[in-house]
């Protein structure tokens, strides 16, 4: 194994299509990824942020280069040492050399690149070679042999998401358990029910909480659906779809193997130049990932409504107190992890947006904005798995009921007027609620009323 660790600031000399390029000595990338650095000095968020991304490029590597090695392609000892290294980026390794920025242009070339050349120069380095001797192990003619970044970084785009959107299902089914706990312990506290924020019927407190649990398995179902969707790659269409530079066979075998290495239940396209342009996928699971973050978002405005006070609002639960929540305004509360949760679903539903400009944007026989999509898709599910979790842990777990205020509230409004209703009809209903109103009474005072025969 050759020793690539030299001072700070040391450099070697690679180069590529369009001329020399310096390297840092001690990098695993190459000249492709240096210059891809240079160009796009973004966001500084790096592709190796993403390990399900890198996970997914690394099995696809193995998967190219246990097809090449079987159809002679590709000599054996090259495709072992390829396949060694991508065990060690799949465990975790050589991440930190993966500094392209998640804003690129190039259709994911950039990212793809990267791969390539971090496995070549890792696997120069195992054979007993200098970084950057690609006699030996070289990115393009080895590593990425019979592939395109038009069929290997959509393909790893949507492992990645296979492999991550089952973490956030999980994450969403424990909070949907949480809500369901919290509408068993709370089925008896009878609560006023509210339309257009006005009052409306009576209800319970665990109802309410219930339906929270029940829209979100709901939208579990819907992220299901999404991972079959997902499961049709164009593995071996290469750069339009139409196979070329790829030998008779490696399609196939590719397949067979990525199949085997993910586990996944992937699937060929029917059409590979349709499935190289295509990103109607994206558009439907960054819909449903909306979905589900409009539905976190209104939940956690419902919370904060019902807890508002706690002395001048709602005051119908209380919130598990996290941090003070003035710097100038003793005593106060706020409910930051629901706010949180707004600021999440705020983000995910601007994303989609962005998805969707995306997949429009595509010209021709490919989409050139994949990997804005591919950022902002597996950045989502992330984040909403994380506030989903945080949401469960710190927050929901903890809430308190006020029955007291409950009733009061209940009992304040005009809620039970609707049960009436049958009985002495809708003109006399109202004109009774109507009185209440004007009299400051409650319904306990209208019920003694009713039983003295005063009234309607």
């Amino acid at each position: 194994m050759t020793d690539r660790h030299r001072g700070a600031g040391a450099v070697r000399q690679e180069a590529d299509a369009l001329g020399p390029v310096a390297v840092p000595f001690d990098a695993l990338y190459g000249a492709q990824t240096a210059r891809a650095i240079v160009n796009f000095p973004i966001s500084g968020t790096r592709i190796g942020r993403f390990p399900g991304l890198l996970c997914a490029l690394a099995r696809i590597k193995i998967a190219a280069a246990r097809a090449n090695a079987r159809l002679g392609a590709l000599p054996a000892e090259k495709a072992a040492t390829i396949e060694k290294v991508c065990a060690e980026i799949i465990a975790g390794q050589h991440h930190q050399h993966f500094p392209v920025d998640v804003f690129q242009g190039g259709a994911g070339t950039s990212t793809n690149m990267n791969m390539n050349e971090v496995i070549a120069n890792r696997g120069l380095e195992l054979m007993g070679h200098p970084c950057g001797s690609y006699a030996h192990l070289h990115p393009n003619d080895d590593v990425n042999r019979s592939q395109s970044t038009n069929d290997v970084y959509p393909t790893a785009i949507r492992i990645a998401l296979m492999s991550d959107i089952p973490l956030l299902m999980t994450s969403l089914s424990d909070l949907a358990a949480a809500f369901e706990a919290k509408g068993a312990a709370f089925a008896g506290i009878a609560k006023l029910g509210r339309t257009e924020l006005q009052d409306a019927v009576p209800m319970t407190l665990g109802a309410e909480m219930r339906a929270y649990g029940t829209t979100l398995r709901e939208d579990v179902d819907r992220l299901r659906a999404t991972v079959g969707m997902l499961a049709e790659i164009n593995l071996g269409g290469t750069a339009i779809g139409t196979g070329v530079a790829a030998p008779e066979g490696y399609r196939e075998a590719a397949f067979a193997e990525l199949v085997a290495l993910t586990g996944l239940p992937l699937k060929p396209a029917a059409d590979l130049m349709e499935a190289s342009w295509d990103a109607g996928v994206f558009v439907h699971v960054s819909g449903v990932l909306k979905r589900v973050a409009t539905k976190l978002s209104k939940i956690a405005n419902d919370l904060r409504l019902l807890s508002s006070g706690p002395r001048g609002g709602l005051g119908e639960i209380r919130l598990p107190p996290m941090q003070p929540g003035s710097s100038i305004m003793p005593g106060k509360v706020n409910p930051v992890i629901c706010e949180m949760v707004n600021q999440v679903a705020f983000h995910v539903i601007g994303a989609d947006v962005t998805i969707s400009f995306a997949a429009e944007a595509g010209q021709l026989q490919l989409n050139a904005f994949e990997p804005i999509m591919a950022f902002e898709l597996l950045q989502s599910v992330a984040l909403l798995r994380n506030a989903a979790e945080v949401f469960r842990l710190r927050c929901i777990d903890g809430i308190e009921a006020d029955a007291d205020r409950c009733r009061r509230n209940l009992e304040a409004s005009t809620a039970y007027f609707a049960e009436l209703v049958p009985e002495i009809g809708y003109e006399n209903a109202s004109q009774l609620a109507r009185q209440m109103l004007a009299d400051g009474q409650s319904w306990t005072d209208v019920v003694a009323g009713l039983q003295r025969g005063d009234g309607a």
